[in-house]
């Protein structure tokens, strides 16, 4: 049995709508293994349950999701793995999900969080929040969650953020198809009430009948794409040059490649 101390992951159900708190503020919400297994796990009780309507993503903290669980990465090093899997299943899960996601953001994302805002049907952030693909920053490249952000960005927005891992906020994540609205901070929980009141209007087959259609998208066939681009993400995580990114990440320090001041 799950304790208290070890729910990464909380859920609350009220009117039609279950929230899905990512709960896990001493590492930013980082993506560990047991988070996902428990985000996993709660959305597929969710889509199971009949009384659930809408499915809001949220999380306690001031950080939604800070990506990937480095410290967790560092230590599968040794085992020749890093849990890019999951990291697939886990996006796959809330794209595919037959009933509307919303993500609530109100504060940073970073790399994989970024994967999941983008999974989202329907995400709302904070204007002040930040966002930034940081991957190449660390010697790694943004793999698993190009299955859900690149259909949603602007191509041009999505090279220069790739390429740069510069930081962006809210209005210009709304900008480039990040996200679905950027109110301010004080506005996000109203904004997020609003589309969930719209959402739960919608017949329940026939919600699940437009999403389907959403998906027959060329570009949105994400089951088929996580699995390729998971072992694209293991090989660069276990590289040379990214395990000096995520050790040097994790020492605070500038990574061996950058050039001489």
């Amino acid at each position: 049995m799950t304790s208290d101390a070890d729910e990464l992951v909380r859920v609350a159900t009220d009117h039609g709508v279950t929230t899905l708190t990512l709960d896990s503020p001493h590492n930013r919400n980082a993506l560990s293994t047991p988070l996902m297994t428990q985000l996993l796990s709660a959305v597929r009780a969710a889509v199971e349950d009949p009384a659930v309507r809408v499915i809001v993503l949220s999380h306690a903290g001031p950080v939604f999701c800070s990506g990937a669980d480095l410290k967790e990465t560092a230590a599968a090093y040794a085992s020749g793995t890093v849990p890019a899997g999951m990291l697939g299943d886990v996006l796959a899960a809330v794209w595919e999900c037959p009933k509307p996601v919303v993500a609530r953001v109100a504060g940073p994302a970073r790399a994989g969080g970024l994967g999941l805002i983008a999974a989202a049907d329907i995400a709302v952030c904070a204007q002040d929040a930040t966002f930034a693909f940081t991957e190449v920053r660390i010697g790694v490249i943004p793999a698993v969650i190009s299955a859900t952000v690149l259909p949603r960005l602007a191509p041009r927005a999505a090279a220069e953020l790739y390429l740069t891992g510069a930081t962006f906020d809210g209005r210009r994540a709304e900008q480039i198809g990040l996200v679905t609205a950027a109110p301010p901070a004080e506005a996000l929980d109203d904004t997020v009430r609003d589309y969930c009141a719209a959402l739960v209007r919608g017949g329940p087959r026939a919600l699940a009948g437009a999403k389907e259609l959403l998906r027959r998208h060329p570009a949105a066939t994400v089951r088929e794409e996580v699995s390729d681009l998971a072992a694209l993400s293991t090989g660069y995580f276990l590289s040379e040059e990214g395990r000096e990114g995520v050790l040097a990440f994790r020492e605070k320090r500038s990574p061996s490649w950058l050039p001489p001041a």
